[in-house]
């Protein structure tokens, strides 16, 4: 199972507790969503699972099981060493009617991969890649640099898929490491493509950036972020450090329901903040799914 790698140990303590002022929140209702709720995001949690799956099958579209249950796909662009680069594709599904751009997560087997995971300093976007992007909002250094390294390919792709295909409508999708990067293109992309509906869907995704990332995605992003049972990646970096996570979080439970958790960073226990204590009550057997019945990986 691919999964991503340990954060640093100040990142492990930050996680193990939070000022009491964080910790203090109106519980917010949660709702559990149905069968065909759940169902609806089976073509994305595959399109994620695929993101593992080397360039050239990809860009062939025969990555096995992932590439077979969405058989309709048309891709256009593929990139990316899977070590000093992440796996990315960029193709367009004519079943979902969007375009749909997915980045990999980390393999534990590449070390600069898991370099990238380590660096939990924040800091500013790139005024060149995120115009208009205020400097009060800062990101993970790590997550940041690596989401630059294929910005401007993925948004020649995208750019490309838009016109051969019509469409108007953008998902990405991302599981670990790859929900980080497309979150952050989920900001990036709108601010160079007008008049385009973006969605962004992430699996076991970290905290990426502070208070004023998050309320700028609640913002201006539609964001969906998918986090399986015990799994302790959601919970890091730690929001001791300075770290919250946007609104749009669906915990999956022990007995197999999917939650909607309201807000940024709920603390309810059926939701990861409240549930997921510290990295010690968490499992990292959690993280690569099963997302309705989805493990990540190639």
């Amino acid at each position: 199972m691919v999964a991503l790698g340990l954060i640093v140990a100040s990142t492990v303590l930050a996680a193990y507790a939070a000022p009491a002022s964080q910790l203090i929140q109106p519980r917010q209702a949660i709702t559990t969503l149905t069968s065909s709720q759940i169902a609806a995001f089976r073509p994305f949690t595959l399109f994620a699972s695929a993101g593992y799956c080397s360039p050239s099958s990809t860009l062939s579209w025969s990555c096995g099981a992932n590439c077979n249950a969405n058989a309709g796909f048309i891709p256009v662009a593929s990139g990316g060493d899977g070590s000093s680069v992440q796996f990315w594709y960029v193709g367009f599904s004519p079943a979902q009617s969007t375009v749909i751009v997915s980045h990999q997560g980390t393999d534990t087997g590449e070390i600069q991969a898991l370099l990238t995971d380590a660096n939990a300093i924040r800091g500013t976007l790139d005024s060149s890649l995120f115009p208009g992007v205020s400097s009060s909002v800062e990101v993970h250094e790590g997550f940041r640099n690596e989401q630059a390294k294929t910005a401007t390919q993925i948004l020649s792709a995208v750019q490309s898929a838009l016109a051969a295909h019509g469409s108007s409508h953008v998902t990405i999708v991302g599981h670990s490491l790859g929900a980080a990067i497309a979150l952050l293109d989920g900001v990036y992309l709108p601010l160079h493509l007008p008049g385009v509906t973006f969605r962004t869907i992430g699996y076991g995704m970290p905290r990426v950036g502070n208070q004023a990332f998050a309320d700028y995605v609640d913002s201006h992003i539609s964001l969906t972020h998918i986090n399986n049972k015990e799994d302790f990646v959601p919970i890091l970096p730690g929001r001791f450090l300075g770290y919250h996570h946007p609104s749009g979080e669906v915990h999956i439970q022990d007995s197999g329901a999917w939650d909607a958790c309201p807000g940024q960073d709920n603390t309810s226990g059926l939701c990861t903040t409240g549930d997921v204590g510290n990295i010690f009550e968490g499992s990292s057997g959690d993280h690569g799914g099963p997302y309705d019945g989805v493990t990540m990986g190639c």
